[in-house]
């Protein structure tokens, strides 16, 4: 199971590169989804869907309107992962 920020953010990234053609380059912990990387709020919500069957990543449609960062995502993540742990 993934513990640390780093492996997170790495999963995160990997999700970003392959499946939205995100230049790896753009990738930071303070890049907006939206504004910095692109993606809209379907790509979003695709993106989660993903999270949600490879790592078994809970959707909460109420924190999800929160993330704004690839940083939000990071926590998102940690968060519930350990909440599921």
């Amino acid at each position: 199971m993934m513990r640390d920020r780093v492996e997170i953010f790495k999963l995160v990234s990997t999700f970003l590169i392959r499946d939205f053609e995100v230049p790896e380059e753009k990738i930071r912990l303070e890049a907006n989804l939206f504004t910095d990387l692109g993606l809209d709020s379907i790509d979003a919500l695709d993106w989660f869907a993903k999270m949600e069957v490879t790592i078994h990543l809970p959707i909460v449609e109420g924190d999800l309107k929160k993330v704004r960062t690839v940083q939000d995502v990071v926590n998102y993540v940690m968060r519930h992962l350990e909440e599921h742990a």
